[in-house]
């Protein structure tokens, strides 16, 4: 069950921390000063909606996601959301891929060469099915969380940085809703897919309970941190880079590294539920639907990362906070169905 419950857990992280979230720039979008309770209210509402979405997949052994979305909101209202997931999951995949270019610009080289060393592995882990992503994430998810953690936690100590926030100035608690909503969609897509592979509702209570600490504690710190560079954030294109250029450079590059590796894995993370949602109209092995995605996609990344995700994740939000609100009622209104 622990072995079952982590590897989930691992699969929600990696959906989650990905160029926008690792790189700070969709935290910063989000969060800011006086977000403690936000970021509390975010580590809940994200914990209670992977929990309801896997409980919905389990329930209904899905192998895609149209079944889970169908249950949280209706069947009239699946046909929307059942686009906005295929565009969303397209379009921050693109954002995944710019990223890519963007990590690699850093270190001066062509923005080509880093959209190119992200689709050849991406097309690559598609050959060994749903078992090669889950196998991916359980391997890289630990080294990223930990070396996310690590620079983060010593620049908060170097720096002096306090961890406890002040209660009475919170304004900003709002955030945590359009923030948690934004990653709804991406969730549902993805833990749809694997309804079928889970064993029993232990697993459900690891993964979201998990996944959901571990993003909270990281969000926090993270989010801390930035405040404290606030006016260096603005300089760069990937806010984390502004925490980088206070240490030496081979710190820089393995974090640059850790960057990478979380834009791989949710850009295989978006993959993964797109190509498995067009599977049952088109039987053609998920490799094969990967390529023919993933070559749509590269032309769109010349729009720019930061451009993107300023745009388009504060739109995401706010369209999916109807979601968010079904998924929090629906232990409420399903609740002999729930337990």
């Amino acid at each position: 069950m622990w072995k079952s419950g982590l590897k989930w857990m691992f699969l929600i992280v990696g959906t989650m921390i990905g160029a926008g979230y690792a790189s700070g720039r969709e935290l910063w979008q989000f969060f800011g000063n006086e977000s403690g309770l936000a970021i509390l209210l975010f580590t809940i509402l994200f914990s209670l909606s992977c929990f309801v979405i896997l409980q919905i997949s389990y329930d209904n052994q899905s192998t895609h996601y149209l079944p889970v979305l169908r249950s949280i909101v209706g069947k009239k209202l699946t046909i929307l959301y059942d686009g906005m997931i295929i565009v969303y999951l397209f379009s921050t995949t693109v954002i995944m891929l710019a990223g890519s270019g963007a990590t690699w610009h850093a270190f001066s080289f062509p923005n080509w060469w880093g959209i190119l060393a992200i689709v050849i592995p991406l097309i690559l882990v598609f050959k060994w099915d749903i078992k090669g992503v889950l196998s991916l994430n359980s391997f890289i998810l630990p080294l990223l969380i930990t070396g996310l953690l690590a620079i983060l936690i010593f620049f908060s100590l170097q720096q002096h940085l306090s961890f406890f926030p002040d209660l009475a100035k919170q304004r900003n608690w709002t955030a945590a809703f359009p923030f948690t909503a934004l990653n709804i969609l991406p969730l549902i897509a993805v833990l749809g897919a694997v309804g079928n592979e889970m064993k029993g509702k232990g697993e459900i209570w690891i993964a979201s309970l998990g996944s959901g600490l571990i993003l909270g504690i990281i969000s926090y710190i993270y989010n801390n941190s930035l405040v404290q560079i606030s006016d260096e954030v603005l300089l760069y294109e990937i806010p984390l880079f502004a925490i980088l250029r206070h240490y030496p450079y081979m710190m820089f590059l393995f974090i640059s590294v850790l960057l990478w590796l979380a834009i791989f894995t949710t850009a295989v993370s978006g993959t993964l539920g797109l190509v498995t949602r067009v599977k049952d109209k088109l039987d053609y092995p998920l490799w094969t639907l990967a390529i023919v995605t993933v070559l749509l996609m590269v032309p769109l990344t010349k729009i720019g990362f930061s451009t993107l995700i300023e745009y388009l994740y504060p739109l995401y939000g706010v369209l999916n906070l109807y979601v968010l609100s079904c998924i929090i009622l629906y232990p409420i209104v399903n609740r002999y169905k729930i337990d």
